[in-house]
């Protein structure tokens, strides 16, 4: 009976990928507003699969960066950079009569260029955040999700198993701006060459206790591998490379406060894999200064809380109304870039009767180099005997980065999302010769 039911999914998954590549999507249903996806239904057979267990992901996120002003470089050009993603999510209960049983398989692909690399921030020393929050992880195609996920005891307990990221359980946040500090989970931006966010998978478990219908707390453990950061490497499922674990831990509660919704998260997370330190040698003596090898710590941790609320309703509706999100990071100071990071976000949902779907949004984040950062760079350029930024054997000095982000979201159609936005970055990449710089986004959000 398995046999047979494994052989059936495979058909049907193959009969879906069919209908993908052939394009065979009814004239009446494709490009309708009213779609969920761009492709429509395929002639009702899109619904005969999700009523089977089988829902087909596909997706595609663009984004164009434009200097305006400012920067390291002011000459004036634009960057893009975009993501396409296919995938199936699948109920296994429907497919294979596994009660309380789901499984996922995500794959991604990454191309283009970014406006902050070589335009916003100094090269020698890139920018903190990121203008095209899409850019990054190579240009090639990358296995995101491959997990199974199973409820326990009246659903009290969850466990997730397979390869996926961090940020999918842990930390999590959505991605409704272009700038990366203010889209995703955070931690991954700044706890360096550990936390690896989307598009990187690795192989994990997650555990889930829903202590009641508002609060749950969850432990995960990641397979900590650099080289499945390498270009290529995009499918390797080995662990071969591996040099620790992270092991999250998370408390989330999701309460209603005057009937509108709201989630607060606090976590930890620790890893295992050694860490050179950011200034001192074995010696505790400055290894810039002495030339010896910076001191290997046997771990690195930090900590973080999320807070989002609703505010308002919109005359009684409450899909509209106010928003407010706010995040904070805080890392090891012996082995981290970055120490800390603060944002604070509001978008307002629905703004015009008129245009009922459509929001707006404004960010404001800081990002903060480790002061012991800022003291090795000092020494570096004093061991070099350079003190001149514009040589180009100076190493830049960084402290603060600040982000700005506005923009309004254009809900085309329930397959398609347009936002323009402006973003002004303070000393990017914390470098006070580098020039506040503006720039002009467009991200482009749809559902196939």
């Amino acid at each position: 009976m398995k046999t047979r039911n494994t052989a059936r999914l495979i058909c049907q998954v193959s009969a879906a990928a069919a209908l993908v590549l052939a394009g065979n999507a009814m004239a009446d249903e494709a490009f309708s507003s009213d779609s969920k996806w761009m492709t429509g239904d395929w002639g009702g057979e899109r619904t005969k699969l999700i009523e089977q267990g089988i829902d087909i992901k596909m997706d595609y996120v663009g984004e164009v960066g434009g200097n305006l002003h400012g920067g390291f470089n002011d000459d004036k050009t634009a960057r893009y950079s975009d993501q396409f993603g296919l995938g199936a999510a699948l109920d296994l209960q429907k497919l294979l009569g596994w009660d309380n049983t789901q499984a996922k398989i995500q794959l991604t692909n990454r191309n283009g260029e970014n406006i902050s690399n070589d335009r916003i921030g100094d090269p020698r020393a890139g920018t903190l955040s990121s203008s095209q929050e899409v850019y990054g992880r190579g240009h090639m195609v990358r296995l995101t999700q491959l997990w199974i996920q199973h409820q326990f005891f009246d659903n009290k307990l969850d466990v997730k198993a397979g390869y996926f990221g961090e940020g999918e359980d842990f930390n999590t946040f959505p991605c409704e701006f272009q700038n990366l500090a203010f889209c995703g989970s955070q931690v991954g931006n700044w706890a360096t060459n550990i936390w690896y966010n989307w598009p990187v998978s690795q192989a994990a478990i997650r555990v889930k206790y829903n202590i009641n219908d508002e609060l749950y707390a969850q432990i995960g453990a990641y397979n900590q591998n650099p080289s499945q950061l390498e270009h290529g490497n995009g499918f390797k499922l080995s662990g071969s490379g591996t040099a620790g674990t992270v092991l999250p831990v998370e408390l989330v509660w999701s309460p209603k406060v005057n009937s509108l919704p709201g989630e607060y998260r606090v976590g930890y997370y620790k890893s295992t894999a050694p860490a050179d330190d950011v200034l001192e040698d074995a010696n505790g003596q400055n290894a810039a200064t002495t030339g010896q090898p910076y001191r290997v710590h046997d771990s690195k941790h930090g900590y973080w809380f999320v807070a989002q609320q609703q505010l308002t309703s919109h005359n009684g509706d409450a899909s509209r109304g106010l928003n407010i999100a706010a995040n904070a990071t805080f890392h090891d100071k012996d082995t981290n870039f970055i120490d800390n990071y603060q944002s604070l976000m509001f978008v307002y949902k629905g703004p015009f009767d008129a245009r009922p779907k459509d929001d707006v949004g404004i960010g404001f984040a800081r990002i903060h180099v480790n002061d012991d950062v800022k003291k090795n760079a000092e020494l570096v350029n004093a061991s070099n005997g350079v003190s001149d930024y514009d040589n180009p054997v100076f190493s830049p000095i960084r402290e603060t980065e600040y982000n700005y982000e506005l923009n309004y979201g254009f809900h085309v159609t329930n397959w398609l999302t347009v936002r323009p936005n402006l973003q002004y970055i303070t000393h990017p990449g914390g470098v006070d010769e580098v020039d506040n710089a503006l720039v002009a986004g467009l991200k482009i959000q749809s559902v196939f």
